[in-house]
């Protein structure tokens, strides 16, 4: 059977609860119509890029699909006539990644601390290392736009 890779997008005001029922929802669907969800990962509350449908923010989901091509069908069909689905894409993939996303991942580092594993950076406070804008310039000094500005000279 082929591999899909789906996410829905649900809108903000239903709770992560009634997200979840969603899933368990359209995973009896695919598994009704002879196919298998592989993986389900809930990637919570995130703000959009845009405005859809009116909304800032959504409720992400990922769906990782072994199922017919009817199944999916069936499943996308009730989506769209679902009034809490906002948007949803599927993805037909060669293989399906038993890993966690690159969103799982992400939420991971994020989970590190203020300043990561990277260890303390030290005490350089203000960047003393840095030169002055001024000396950073190929050549150094002011631009000679600039030098013709202050002594009157025309370029």
């Amino acid at each position: 059977m082929p591999y899909y890779e789906h996410v829905f997008l649900a809108r903000p005001d239903v709770s992560a609860q009634q997200v979840e029922t969603m899933v368990e929802t359209f995973k009896g669907v695919i598994e009704q119509n002879g196919g298998k969800i592989e993986k389900v990962e809930n990637w919570g509350l995130k703000t959009l890029a845009y405005r859809i449908k009116k909304n800032r923010k959504a409720h992400f989901a990922l769906l990782n699909i072994d199922a017919p091509h009817a199944a999916l069908a069936e499943m996308e069909r009730q989506m769209r006539l679902s009034e809490d689905i906002l948007r949803f894409m599927t993805v037909k993939v060669e293989a399906l990644d038993p890993e966690p996303s690159a969103m799982l991942q992400r939420r991971d580092r994020d989970d590190r601390g203020e300043r990561g594993e990277r260890g303390d950076r030290g005490d350089r406070g203000d960047r003393g290392d840095r030169r002055d804008r001024d000396d950073r310039r190929p050549g150094g000094g002011r631009r000679r736009d600039e030098e013709s500005a202050m002594t009157g000279e025309e370029g």
